[in-house]
């Protein structure tokens, strides 16, 4: 099952990755996307290095808000301990 909306994410919002060779790239998030007979959960993002457009998979505790990067460290907490959900 895949949605386009998850913990307040739309299609297009920036995320970081916290996967050490993601540090330097700029990703979009694209779906979250769910197993239903598994249960494995991933979010599909979307970018790369500077003009790539590649679509990747990371598990959801790998995904964080932007700002959450400072430098190759991370802080605070991901999109799925910390949903940035609207009040709408």
């Amino acid at each position: 099952m895949r949605h386009a909306r998850w913990q307040g994410l739309r299609p297009g919002d920036p995320v970081a990755v916290n996967v050490e060779r993601e540090y330097r790239r700029s990703w979009t998030f694209v779906a979250f996307a769910r197993n239903e007979r598994t249960g494995e959960e991933w979010v599909e993002v979307r970018g790369g290095r500077v003009g790539e457009s590649k679509g990747r998979a990371f598990r959801p505790e790998l995904i964080y808000p932007i700002h959450a990067r400072h430098g190759a460290r991370f802080r605070g907490l991901s999109f799925r301990d910390a949903p940035q959900l609207d009040f709408d």
